[in-house]
């Protein structure tokens, strides 16, 4: 019987560490809502050349939510666009990635579409 009951409260305490892992939810890198992030100037010469796309870039968000990195994911085919929209999300605020509750450095992405009006 002894044998039954500490078995069973060793089993509560394992279910109890395995359930405290559960609720450290992991987040992902993300723009800081909270600080707006000025969207990448038009580059004056394809403005002039009418240049347009989706630029995908990748941005290495540290554990205090600055950009450590960037890098173009996908180019839209132009290099000054893709070069304006990397140094421009190089300046934003972000919210770190987050990992067994606590922040950690993360790759995260962002879309970014130049088009004429």
């Amino acid at each position: 019987m002894v044998k039954k009951i500490l078995m069973a409260i060793s089993c509560f305490g394992v279910l109890l560490s395995v359930g405290s892992v559960a609720f450290a939810a992991d987040t992902k890198a993300g723009l800081d809502a909270s600080s707006p992030c000025a969207p990448p100037d038009y580059p004056r010469a394809s403005l002039a050349n009418e240049e347009k796309g989706v630029v995908v870039v990748g941005v290495l968000v540290a554990v205090d939510g600055k950009a450590v990195e960037t890098k173009v994911e996908k180019s839209s085919s132009f290099r000054n666009l893709d070069r304006a929209a990397a140094a421009a999300f190089s300046k934003c605020k972000f919210k770190p990635a987050t990992k067994d509750g606590k922040p950690d450095q993360q790759w995260t992405t962002i879309n970014f579409e130049f088009k004429l009006e």
